[in-house]
């Protein structure tokens, strides 16, 4: 509420003018910055900038956006969004195009193959060379959206968050026994008291981190194993649904769910019975970019100059802080500053991080697989 709230506050004290007097535009996920950052970046500005942050509920919404400035939908547009619960978007013809927009790295590639964004450019990135390198190889694609180490800058990572466990303690409590790792889904007292992600990569990565292989597994045929343990876990499992999975989890219904970090977060803010963790042997890791969209002139510096405050030690603490989330710059962020019941999640074991990974682009041969495969799970056509 903090963070939602301030960042109303700011558009109001900067957003006032028209989008004919704007020096900077962006357009980001809800609750991603805190209003008191916004604030802070102006006054660093001076008098004279007017400044929009306008926030959007969705990613798949800012996503839209950027293919509503760019061209006209077409029908195959539609596959980047299939897992991702999609909402109405009103068409502005007249709408200014953004300087800065958020997108989850999961877009990134539809964003590149699509020409909806262009690269930033790495001279004036300042804060670039300041970002581990884990998170600069996210960014480095080729012009179809592939990993390559000698590719273009195509986004800004800000923060990131993870899959990982929620459960009811009261019931495990009883059963005497918290999870710990993916393998405990496949615990036969927790049959039909599971839910999953409706998401392919996400489950099927999960079983294959167990198996010890990678959530980016390109040939699925090759992992023996795998049909059989995705037979036996869809057993435990109550229902798939990436939406309103945590409700039934409140409530009792179901014991145990496989979530987001960012959805999971406030159900533990709200809800004393409930306790997360990262799995042991690692898990995915999602991450929240700013992208240029595509046009034919050159950046709004002011874009450069918002992604380096960001990147600011002090200023990207502040935003882990008040927007309960991680952060790709090192700071200093103590135990005592995060609530108890949060640490598991944004006091990440350094060995757990380094054993997790980002869903990168799959071949489309391999996308279908694992929409094909995830499909026979659900049916039990194994």
């Amino acid at each position: 509420m903090l963070s939602t709230s301030g960042l109303a506050i700011a558009q109001l004290l900067t957003s006032c003018a028209s989008n004919s007097q704007v020096n900077f535009n962006v357009q980001l996920l809800k609750g991603s910055i805190p209003g008191q950052v916004v604030s802070k970046f102006k006054k660093s500005l001076g008098a004279g900038m007017h400044l929009k942050f306008t926030p959007v509920a969705q990613l798949n919404g800012l996503f839209e956006k950027l293919q509503t400035w760019r061209r006209p939908k077409t029908p195959d547009q539609q596959g980047w969004t299939r897992y991702i619960p999609r909402i109405p978007l009103i068409s502005h013809q007249e709408e200014t195009k953004a300087d800065l927009v958020t997108l989850g790295d999961y877009w990134l590639q539809g964003a590149i193959q699509q020409n909806l964004i262009q690269p930033l450019e790495v001279d004036k990135y300042q804060s670039w060379a300041n970002l581990p390198q884990k998170w600069q190889q996210l960014v480095k694609r080729d012009e179809k959206g592939h990993i390559d180490p000698q590719g273009k800058i195509w986004g800004a990572p800000y923060l990131w968050g993870n899959t990982a466990l929620i459960y009811n303690r009261d019931k495990f409590r009883e059963l005497g026994w918290e999870p710990k790792d993916w393998s405990d889904l496949w615990r036969p007292e927790l049959r039909s008291r599971i839910s999953l992600l409706n998401h392919p990569r996400e489950v099927i990565g999960l079983v294959l981190k167990k198996l010890g292989k990678s959530y980016n597994t390109e040939n699925l045929d090759e992992v023996s194993a795998l049909a059989s343990e995705l037979r036996s876990l869809n057993q435990q499992v109550k229902f798939y649904d990436s939406q309103t999975y945590l409700e039934p989890l409140v409530i009792g219904d179901t014991w145990l769910a496989v979530g987001w970090s960012n959805d999971i977060i406030p159900v533990l803010e709200n809800n004393q019975q409930t306790s997360a963790v990262i799995p042991q042997s690692g898990t995915s890791i999602w991450v929240d970019l700013w992208v240029h969209p595509w046009n034919q002139q050159s950046h709004n510096p002011t874009a450069y100059s918002w992604i380096d405050f960001c990147s600011q030690s002090n200023i990207s603490k502040e935003i882990s802080l008040l927007t309960k989330t991680n952060s790709p710059i090192s700071h200093n962020i103590n135990a005592s500053d995060i609530d108890q019941r949060l640490q598991n999640l944004l006091l990440v074991n350094p060995e757990i991080l380094e054993k997790s990974e980002f869903l990168l682009p799959l071949s489309t041969k391999s996308k279908q697989q694992y929409e094909d495969l995830f499909t026979k799970m659900k049916t039990e056509k194994l």
